[in-house]
């Protein structure tokens, strides 16, 4: 699931060598962890939050098929 969303990320951004995914595991749940650049913060999360929503679905699709719950976080 890591390299699901730095595919994605780093397709979008500006700067793809500054994005940085970090997985952590639970029992139940993925957290996964998101860092790109300050001038790509808004391409990460589009207009009105909906490239964030689109990257959260297909990150609750693919742990769905683990029967987890993953949740993406987009840390500045």
């Amino acid at each position: 699931m890591k390299d699901l969303i730095e595919t994605i990320v780093r397709a979008i951004v500006d700067n793809p060598d500054e994005v940085q995914v970090t997985e952590i595991n639970g029992a139940n749940t993925i957290v996964i962890e998101l860092h790109v650049a300050p001038s790509d913060l808004g391409k990460v999360i589009g207009k009105q939050g909906r490239t964030a929503r689109s990257m959260r679905a297909l990150l609750a699709a693919a742990a769905t098929r683990d029967n987890k719950r993953a949740v993406l976080e987009i840390l500045e």
